[in-house]
């Protein structure tokens, strides 16, 4: 079994989150008139809190995708487009609902204190390359592709 490292999931990462752009700037022009929104295009109810319900509703979308793909599929699209695969520990099948709950819940201790600094150092430190999330969840992403180079 071969696990993912910082590299690979980086790649898939990116790709779902362009995947997302494919989806929200042009539902953003229809409904908010721009393609990006500024600070001025949303609602705010105070501080950094973002209530304006657009942002709202891709917030839900973008934690559904990733619980629900992860937990039933094993991968999101970026993840299977990477050839990885997200497991329970010890490669004994998919996470199912609830470690992919805890796993994506986990993303908010990875990313910290910045630009998920504390993930890529667990990933890196780890032989089994597991972030807060998958260790918290007892989760592993791995390579389902037989790879000739290390990441």
């Amino acid at each position: 079994m071969q696990y993912a490292g910082v590299m690979t999931r980086f790649g898939a990462l990116a790709i779902d989150f362009l995947l997302f752009c494919a989806l929200f700037f042009p539902i953003t022009r229809l409904v908010k008139g721009v393609w990006l929104m500024s600070p001025s295009d949303h609602r705010w109810a105070s501080g950094w809190f973002v209530s304006d319900p657009l942002c709202l509703i891709f917030f839900i979308i973008i934690v559904a995708y990733f619980i629900l793909l992860e937990a039933y599929a094993g991968a999101t699209i970026g993840k299977g487009i990477c050839g990885l695969r997200v497991i329970r520990a010890g490669g004994n099948g998919k996470p199912g609902l609830m470690k992919s709950f805890i796993r994506n819940l986990g993303r908010v201790i990875d990313s910290l204190p910045a630009f998920n600094i504390l993930g890529v150092v667990l990933i890196i430190g780890s032989p089994e390359k597991a972030r807060f999330g998958d260790r918290l969840a007892d989760t592993r992403v791995i390579h389902v592709r037989h790879r000739t180079s290390t990441d």
